[in-house]
């Protein structure tokens, strides 16, 4: 059996679809760190954390923002099943940016009231949100 050359990439949110394409590469936010897939990977499931992910078509390389979720990598295909996600060109800097502000100004009042340990993680896991998806528009911001 031959090595693939391309993956054909599936990504999709339970609202829509983020990408169906051929692709040369791409790395993903795993759970265990990031992951680096090629064609002909050996077939995995990965679960995904809040992060920055990017696929790799010829020369030209596409980000995208990932929260929760999982992949199915197999050697001439990756699904994605995220239960967040946006591509670098469709997030809304303004949206973005309040959200850090909103988050930031929650963990400090959870930090300073005592609060639980679950009211804590949701604010950290808001801000991360929230720096992941600045960091991520940058992308398009400084290809165009």
């Amino acid at each position: 059996m031959a090595i693939p050359t391309t993956l054909r990439l599936e990504f999709v949110t339970p609202e829509r679809a983020i990408v169906h394409d051929e692709v040369d590469e791409l790395q993903l936010p795993g759970e265990e760190g990031f992951l680096g897939v090629l064609p002909g990977h050996t077939p995995m499931l990965v679960s995904l954390k809040v992060g920055e992910m990017w696929y790799r078509k010829g020369i030209e390389k596409f980000h995208g923002f990932v929260g929760f979720g999982f992949a199915e990598i197999l050697p001439d295909r990756v699904t994605i099943l995220a239960r967040i996600a946006e591509k670098a060109d469709d997030i809304d800097l303004e949206r973005a940016q309040s959200a850090k502000r909103r988050a930031e100004e929650r963990l400090a009042e959870v930090v300073k009231g005592g609060a639980s340990a679950m009211d804590y993680e949701r604010a950290r896991i808001a801000l991360l949100r929230a720096i992941t998806r600045l960091q991520v528009s940058q992308h398009a911001r400084t290809r165009g």
